[in-house]
């Protein structure tokens, strides 16, 4: 069953992602025995770099108040989502991504890729979320964001405005306040980025679509399971 785990993860997943799966299918287990057995029988997941940064506040916007709190599980879809932006180096350049996450389900409810790092990224993501649920109002979703410009900007508050959300932001520099965000960017690089090398953009967009997909059923089949 580790095997089966490890393999669905393309030999991404250590010993407290693949225990999390293990206890998710049923399996009575603990990590220390995981971490005994995952070397013991050649089987080795594979480690993130340290991500960098891509928030620049906007020092002369007022930021959103914290509404989510770290609390990360709430106990029904689109109580809260939560954002952020990262980028993929090609020989063209720069790739941008920005997300938009269930924090319930944990599944990418909307995201789009762009050249360019700015606000029109991120509203684009929030439409393509609202459009996955088939709605034209959220009927005050949270959306928590870091405090980075683009999530400042009038664009995006325009389009929370227009889209129902309730914008909530973290302190500046704080990974924790967005824990989930983080944690998505991190499984994106450890298990498709870090491996690959793209010539082009459309390349990148390709494979990251891809690897998108294939983690909203992963998904889907760990909390079904």
């Amino acid at each position: 069953e580790i095997r089966r785990i490890h393999t669905r993860s393309h030999g991404t997943y250590g010993a407290p992602r693949v225990t999390a799966e293990l206890r998710r299918c049923g399996w009575r287990t603990n990590h220390k025995r995981v971490e005994r057995l995952m070397p013991a029988h050649g089987i080795v997941g594979h480690r993130p770099r340290r991500r960098r940064s891509l928030t620049k506040p906007d020092a002369g916007a007022a930021p959103a108040p914290d509404l989510l709190g770290r609390l990360f599980d709430p106990d029904r879809p689109d109580v809260a989502w939560c954002g952020d932006v990262t980028w993929i180096p090609t020989e063209e350049g720069w790739l941008y991504l920005a997300s938009v996450i269930d924090l319930a389900s944990r599944h990418l409810v909307g995201w789009s890729m762009s050249a360019h790092h700015d606000a029109a990224l991120v509203v684009s993501a929030l439409d393509a979320a609202a459009a996955t649920r088939g709605r034209r109002r959220m009927s005050d979703t949270i959306f928590h964001t870091d405090r980075g410009a683009e999530y400042s900007s009038a664009a995006c508050i325009a389009a929370c405005q227009r889209l129902g959300l309730r914008r909530s932001m973290s302190r500046t520099g704080s990974c924790l306040d967005n824990a989930v965000a983080e944690s998505w960017f991190a499984s994106l690089k450890v298990e498709l980025v870090h491996r690959a090398h793209y010539r082009t953009r459309a390349q990148a967009r390709t494979a990251i679509f891809a690897w998108i997909a294939w983690y909203n059923r992963f998904r889907l089949h760990s909390t079904r399971g």
